[in-house]
């Protein structure tokens, strides 16, 4: 293994046992839940909005070392953005922050799961506070992320 890959693995690890953000916020704006049947992880997302702004964001459940990983990385990303900055969070940028932008396809919907949930969460808390043709566009491209 290149020390780069020894370094990213020891992320992983590391966020695997300690995750980041990890909890959940009793009375947040934002509320969503997902999982992935074919390995059992599960994650659910809580998120309070304030001023336009992500202030606090954690999450709860459980999975693989991969999954943990990229869930406490997203919260790390996210917190403190603003709705617009956190909208255009792409799976690049969560993958790229542990080195598994060349991960195994079997593996990317461990990775991309805290992803789906934060997303799904967004744009429901969103729709929620638009009109109906707004929410529509939001659910539809909800709908085509992953």
């Amino acid at each position: 293994m290149s020390s780069n890959a020894d370094i990213y693995h020891e992320m992983i690890v590391e966020y695997s046992r300690h995750p980041a953000n990890f909890g959940k916020i009793e009375n947040a704006d934002v509320t969503y839940h997902d999982s992935n049947p074919l390995c059992g992880d599960s994650i659910d997302i809580f998120m309070n909005v304030s001023d336009n702004k992500i202030s606090d964001i954690k999450f709860n459940g459980r999975g693989c070392a991969i999954c943990m990983a990229c869930s406490s990385v997203l919260t790390e990303i996210v917190k403190g953005k603003t709705i617009d900055e956190a909208q255009k969070i792409q799976k690049n940028d969560v993958l790229g922050e542990l080195g598994l932008e060349n991960l195994q396809a079997v593996r990317i919907k461990c990775a991309l799961l805290s992803l789906k949930v934060f997303k799904y969460g967004l744009y429901t808390y969103l729709a929620s506070k638009l009109k109906s043709a707004d929410a529509d566009t939001l659910k539809q491209e909800a709908s085509s992320l992953y």
